[in-house]
């Protein structure tokens, strides 16, 4: 107890103001918010089948899936709308192997965020003894961000896919009843995914990363204002325009001269 006592006396906690310091609170901190969004998920949606007889009907059918979302695991039983009879049917895909990638590189940049921050704080002057110890931690602050980076983007595709497997109008193709007109199968619950859109940041830039809806253009054939068609050629001719008035009045100009010379004489 001393000793941890003599270890916080002597921490320089001034280190976390600094950049080296404060890039590694926020590392520890958005790693915690990634694993523990998407290691701690479980969702659930809900449909109904609404059969002819009424007596074969189920209105709540719920289906539950979690981490590490081996949706291919995850079953539900349906109504077969035919003598009380049921179906059991499972999920479509595998999506655990990002998902757990995702959490792993996650854990170990917690742990590695939190021996840094101990470094910095209770060691920092062997830490600035020589380049050794600046050096190793830039190496492995750059692996990490290389596996961010990767781990980031299958997690944001496997999500994707988990999002249209658990999708309530494509599960209910699964159910066999539902292929005959006299049943009726709706959605009743969508799963909540608000916890795991904020585990990547796919669901925050892909509104601003979609291409501006393309402009119609106007028919060729337009019609002007005043009733007339308007002259396919007059958009295409860039070269002189005569000024009609302009030219009657030039015309006028000479036409008049000699007239006024001759009243003159």
């Amino acid at each position: 107890m001393d000793v941890v006592n003599q270890l916080v006396a002597q921490g320089q906690f001034r280190v976390l103001k600094v950049p080296l310091g404060f890039i590694k609170i926020l590392q520890w901190f958005f790693s915690i918010l990634a694993f523990s969004t998407c290691g701690s998920y479980s969702g659930m949606l809900r449909m109904s089948v609404e059969c002819k007889n009424r007596t074969d009907s189920d209105l709540s059918i719920e289906v539950e899936f979690e981490y590490p979302f081996r949706l291919h695991h995850v079953y539900f039983d349906a109504p077969t709308c035919k003598g009380g009879n049921t179906e059991r049917l499972f999920l479509v895909g595998d999506y655990s192997s990002s998902a757990e990638f995702f959490v792993t590189i996650g854990v170990f940049a917690f742990l590695y965020a939190t021996a840094a921050l101990s470094v910095y704080v209770f060691f920092f002057e062997k830490y600035k003894e020589n380049n050794k110890g600046p050096l190793v931690d830039l190496g492995v602050s750059a692996v990490f961000a290389f596996m961010w980076l990767v781990s980031s983007a299958a997690w944001a595709k496997g999500l994707s896919d988990v999002k249209t497997a658990t999708d309530p109008d494509q599960v209910i193709t699964l159910i066999t009843a539902c292929d005959a007109e006299e049943n009726r199968c709706r959605e009743v619950h969508d799963p909540v995914m608000s916890g795991l859109n904020t585990s990547v940041e796919t669901g925050i830039i892909a509104p601003f990363m979609r291409a501006p809806p393309a402009q119609e253009k106007p028919p060729t054939d337009a019609i002007a204002p005043g009733g007339y068609e308007q002259d396919p050629y007059a958009s295409n001719q860039g070269g002189y325009q005569p000024d009609y008035n302009q030219q009657g009045y030039n015309q006028g100009a000479e036409q008049g001269a000699p007239t006024s010379f001759s009243n003159q004489m």
